[in-house]
């Protein structure tokens, strides 16, 4: 008897820990992406418009690489690199499908203020030698020695969030603080490149209020400009402004848009080579590009220690932005991504990348645009953009040495436009709600007179604690007594239809702390409503569906049976319950109201505050065909039966 026990336990053991080959089939395409979507890759309607928008990335990756390496201080020909390995590995793990990995503005200047500070301009006197690496001077190699290790450092930072399930925390990374901190970044980028623009020595200024002291010394030293450098850059920024223009609002006429940086890159050079402007004018040009790669080499483990500070703002700004980013596209095209996976492949994206001395990296708002400009379907387009960035490597640039930086820097500033008219959503946010407002506006001034990861920092802290004080205010509601209600509407003919009306009500505030768990809740009951075909009997017609606090729980009664009809149904938002809310969670309405259409459900807002209403309004373009809101849930119920007579109505008169 016991040696059958024993057997037993001993089987259930085994069973307990023995892996099945279906787990780690399932394991490995939840850790690996690439796993799902390439057997599923349609090569006949895919292929080509991800050709094209890999060709269109290649420029952007490396005109945006040869910048931000100068941006983060190190040898232009690093930049390239890091456009090349960071897109390989985010292939892999990342979910997006329209993130394009690779070097990026903000993790650059992060990553600028360990170099300078370890290895500043002053020691390059010190150390004239070349090295064994791609024939550089030891003092190249110390930069990109810091800028990895940065890199290296980070995404240990990040694959560590990965494993702790820290992705479950993004909630507190609200819309505004997210744009208010990305363009606060993006004016620092523009700011970066005011010397390029204006063809004047500037130097290396860091630190808090950087960005004054930076245009103080502009102002002081205005007539050291060189006007061949302006009139060039203007001129840049005219051509690259409209031709965009044209290309995006032409888009649907022609099939293939005119890729104007990379026109610009070879007038340009072709110009700067037939007239000698680097010697004639003075003006400042990329310089030499060496070819190939140089194998891979450990990060100086010895400087860890001392870029932890920057290898935190990497991981967590990077992450920000490039997250964002990814959410953006699930949501433009119907698809979801893992928050704790992001963390995962940026990780790797920033830990292998630092072996082969790549800066840190993470997506940009410009590449993410072209891709979607251009039609880019996969992650595709980014492994085809990686085969002309080596051609570029290990051929062409070379002949990128006669590029002017101005030429460089007009490219850059015309990039960040998507993050520079974020500006425009304050307007918005003082509509919907001015809280919000004027976390936006404190977040960018933070963001401009320190830094991004400081003014990220601010934003997170400054929203919870107006959420804390907010909270408080709030009413709290007993659950209603609100019933599943059906009612029969008769035609001339004697004819008899049942259409159901459900009723939630909402108990909380909806902020960003609740909106996703609202939101999944609210379409889970949906989808099982549409999903069950069972009928009805007397007991579930009394059903209670109330939809309880998202925020402690998040959960509503599951113990009553769920009805589904097969036509089109009404359910009804009781928001008396709902005391306040943010910009999230008016956008969540509003989307939850527009993805109901699609769901075969009527959804009709009751016992709504005015400010409610102005906000869904002024956000959404709401369906005017009908009401939405109403001053209570039995005039809601009143006009719903009113419609379904009149439209069975009509529809008997037709007939």
């Amino acid at each position: 008897m016991t040696g059958a026990k024993r057997k037993k336990k001993s089987m259930l053991w085994s069973k307990m820990h023995t892996p099945h080959c279906e787990d780690i089939k399932q394991w490995c395409r939840r850790r690996l992406p690439i796993l799902e979507w390439a057997p599923q890759y349609n090569l006949k309607e895919n292929l080509l418009p991800d050709t094209v928008s890999g060709i269109m990335l290649a420029v952007q990756q490396v005109t945006q690489g040869l910048a931000f390496a100068i941006l983060s201080s190190v040898h232009p020909v690093f930049g390239l690199y890091g456009s090349l390995f960071p897109a390989i590995v985010y292939a892999i793990f990342g979910m997006g499908r329209h993130v394009a990995t690779g070097t990026f503005a903000l993790t650059s200047l992060i990553s600028a203020s360990a170099v300078e500070r370890l290895v500043p301009q002053s020691s390059q006197n010190l150390t004239t030698q070349n090295s064994s690496l791609l024939g550089l001077s030891d003092f190249e190699v110390q930069r990109i020695g810091v800028a990895a290790a940065v890199s290296f450092l980070g995404g240990v930072i990040q694959v560590a969030m990965f494993v702790l399930q820290l992705g479950s925390a993004t909630f507190l990374l609200t819309e505004p603080v997210i744009s208010a901190m990305t363009t606060g970044a993006a004016t620092h980028v523009v700011t970066s490149q005011v010397k390029y623009l204006l063809g004047i020595k500037i130097p290396y200024i860091s630190g808090p209020l950087g960005f004054f002291y930076i245009y103080a010394y502009v102002f002081e030293n205005i007539k050291s400009v060189r006007l061949e450098a302006l009139l060039l850059s203007l001129l840049s920024i005219v051509v690259l402004v409209l031709v965009k223009e044209l290309n995006e609002q032409f888009k649907r006429k022609i099939k293939v848009v005119l890729p104007v940086d990379l026109v610009l890159i070879i007038a340009a050079s072709f110009a700067c080579y037939c007239t000698n402007m680097e010697n004639t004018y003075g003006l400042e040009v990329v310089g030499h590009i060496p070819k190939g790669i140089p194998p891979p080499r450990v990060p100086p483990m010895n400087v860890l220690s001392a870029v932890v500070t920057e290898a935190f703002g990497v991981a967590l700004v990077g992450y920000v932005a490039s997250l964002a980013l990814a959410q953006g596209s699930a949501k433009k095209f119907k698809y979801s991504v893992d928050d704790n996976q992001e963390f995962l492949a940026h990780g790797l994206s920033n830990v292998i990348p630092s072996f082969f001395f790549c800066i840190p990296s993470a997506a940009a708002m410009g590449r993410t645009a072209g891709l979607y400009s251009t039609g880019a379907k996969t992650q595709v387009a980014c492994l085809i953009s990686c085969i002309f960035i080596l051609i570029v490597i290990y051929a062409i640039g070379p002949l990128l040495y006669w590029l002017p930086m101005c030429v460089l820097a007009s490219i850059i500033v015309v990039g960040l436009k998507g993050m520079l008219i974020q500006f425009r959503d304050l307007k918005k946010y003082w509509n919907v709600d001015k809280i919000d407002w004027g976390i936006w506006v404190s977040t960018y001034i933070f963001t401009i007179c320190f830094a991004a990861n400081v003014g990220l920092l601010f934003g997170v802290v400054c929203t919870i604690a107006i959420l804390i004080g907010r909270f408080p205010r709030a009413k709290t509601l007993s659950i209603k007594n609100m019933k599943e209600m059906e009612f029969k509407v008769k035609t001339e003919t004697d004819d008899e239809t049942t259409h159901q009306v459900k009723i939630i009500s909402i108990n909380n505030p909806l902020v960003f702390l609740n909106v996703k768990k609202f939101q999944s809740d609210l379409k889970n009951r949906i989808q099982r409503e549409n999903a069950t075909n069972h009928p009805l009997d007397d007991i579930s017609k009394c059903e209670q569906n109330t939809l309880l606090n998202s925020l402690s729980n998040g959960s509503y009664n599951e113990d009553a049976s769920q009805p589904c009809l097969t036509e089109k149904w009404s359910l009804v938002l009781d928001c008396s319950g709902l005391t306040f809310f943010d910009y999230s969670g008016v956008s969540t309405l509003v989307e939850v109201y527009m993805d109901s259409k699609d769901m075969n459900v009527d959804i009709s807002l009751a016992n709504c505050s005015d400010s409610l209403i102005k906000a869904m309004k002024y956000y959404g373009n709401l369906d005017s065909e009908r009401a939405i809101f109403f001053e209570s849930v039995s005039a809601a119920i009143s006009n719903i039966y009113s419609n379904k007579s009149s439209n069975k109505l009509s529809e008997h008169s037709e007939v």
